[in-house]
């Protein structure tokens, strides 16, 4: 870590918010005790606490990407079977095939 960027900085800076807040949701559906963290400093949190916050954003983050990949797959299967089916070949009269 040579480059002076600190290791738990945010790749998009838009992101901040909106994972702080998917933070706090998290916790409260954990039914964490979230009276312990002052400022937005989550130090005096019990680790088991913070880990189980953490492995749940990663799991529904995963969970969300892995729906995407799956939605542009089959969209892009669709796009393809209906691209072949306007290009089938027509048999002509004499049953040649013409592309």
């Amino acid at each position: 870590m040579g480059t002076g960027q600190k290791s738990n900085s945010y790749l998009v800076k838009a992101a901040g918010p909106a994972l702080d807040k998917f933070k706090y949701e998290i916790a409260n559906e954990l039914n964490i005790d979230l009276s312990k963290v002052q400022g937005g400093y989550w130090g005096y949190m019990a680790t088991r606490d913070t880990g189980a916050i953490g492995g749940n954003m990663v799991r529904r983050m995963i969970e969300a990407a892995e729906r995407t990949l799956a939605e542009q797959t089959i969209a892009d299967v669709k796009a393809g079977f209906q691209a072949g089916l306007q290009s089938q070949p027509q048999v002509s009269q004499n049953n040649q095939f013409k592309f």
